[in-house]
């Protein structure tokens, strides 16, 4: 509508948070999209910490032992991911399987990128039992497909051995990290979740942790289910 003082049409003052410009600031012009959707890499010594330093949050106490995410250390831990990527329940999902050196370069991706996704172990009573990616669905290409808010945390699961996956571990730990989540990101209204329609046992896991089921996406790689577990519901569900 017309203001009546300026004889112009008013327009709608959008400001994005700093971190998001940041994303954007000094990219070279017509550098193109990179592996995180267009946005470009930011250098890690300029960039602000995305996800509320993960690598500080302290363990959290489940009715299957104390748990704890632990950033990768590529070197340290490329075997152990790559055999779990290898494991035949795992391939279909993951789609990394292969020689060490398929993994190596996927963590090397992740943990040398600008911070909007922190590669974990999720470490149960002492030992690495499972393999996690947080990760901030708002700066990601998933935020494409579904109504994104700002702040919404990503989580992505992999239960590494068999034994682990016959106890039911993934309902437990799936509410374990999501309130360590919400309990150190309080500008994160959701956490939120998209594993692939046919993985039954992930959804259901996604269910029992106090998701529920919002929409059905279809993504380039897959055809997925959106969990989102809300702060305002995760005493209730």
């Amino acid at each position: 509508m017309p203001s009546a003082d300026s004889g112009t049409e008013d327009t709608l003052d959008l400001k994005l948070p700093a971190e998001v410009l940041a994303l954007f600031a000094t990219a070279p012009a017509g550098s193109g999209d990179d592996a995180h959707g267009g946005l470009r890499v930011v250098d890690p010594a300029d960039r602000s910490d995305l996800l509320d330093h993960l690598d500080d949050w302290r363990p959290a106490d489940t009715p299957a032992g104390s748990f704890q995410l632990v950033p990768v250390d590529p070197d340290r831990d490329v075997d152990l991911v790559a055999r779990w990527m290898n494991d035949p329940a795992v391939v279909e999902f993951w789609e990394l399987a292969g020689d060490p050196d398929v993994t190596a370069k996927h963590l090397a991706g992740q943990c040398a990128a600008d911070g909007r996704s922190v590669p974990c172990l999720g470490v149960l009573d002492g030992v690495p039992m499972s393999y996690w990616e947080i990760y901030r669905a708002d700066l990601d290409p998933l935020a494409r497909y579904y109504p994104a808010r700002p702040h919404d945390t990503g989580v992505h699961l992999l239960i590494g051995g068999v034994a682990d996956r016959a106890r039911g571990l993934g309902g437990t730990l799936l509410r374990a990290v999501s309130d360590l989540v919400l309990d150190n990101r309080p500008g994160c209204t959701r956490v939120v979740a998209e594993p692939d329609l046919r993985n039954t046992p992930s959804v259901a896991a996604f269910l029992t942790a106090g998701f529920r089921y919002c929409l059905e996406l279809e993504l380039p790689d897959k055809r997925a289910a959106l969990m989102i577990r809300d702060r305002a519901l995760r005493h209730r569900l």
